[in-house]
């Protein structure tokens, strides 16, 4: 079994050029990190944008806080209400103005589907804006 010889002949000699395929193929993939990253650098700009007092909201919209304890009793303010009654108040509160915004505060032990069911209750009486109040950590 004959694997070569391990003499070298007088033609061979060592390659003393510099491949440059490897190279090109780094500048190349370089080249398009930085043509995808560049865009994204500028959308970081640090503005210092003028102030005024004619920039805050004028018209807020009313809100009203609904509460509804573990115990499935129902608050609209600090006024306690059935269901029936519930459904009428926030009825009459949309007709005087549709952009009321309700604050549900349920309590964690409430089961989620009462919680729905309030909403789509909230919901039929014609207010759509529900905003969910929770406690800080």
């Amino acid at each position: 079994m004959a694997f070569g010889r391990l003499e070298r002949t007088p033609d061979a000699r060592p390659m003393s050029d510099i491949n440059m395929t490897p190279l090109i193929d780094v500048m190349l993939v370089l080249l398009v990190i930085f043509m995808i990253a560049a865009p994204l650098m500028t959308t970081g700009l640090k503005l210092e944008l003028p102030r005024s007092e004619a920039g805050q909201p004028v018209d807020t919209p009313e809100s009203v806080q609904l509460t509804l304890a573990e115990d499935g009793t129902l608050r609209l303010g600090d006024e306690a209400l059935d269901a029936q009654g519930m459904q009428a108040r926030l009825a009459a509160l949309a007709a005087r103005a549709p952009d009321t915004e309700v604050h549900l505060k349920a309590d964690r032990r409430v089961p989620y589907g009462t919680v729905a069911e309030l909403i789509g209750r909230i919901q039929d009486a014609g207010l759509h804006r529900i905003a969910f109040v929770t406690e800080r950590r």
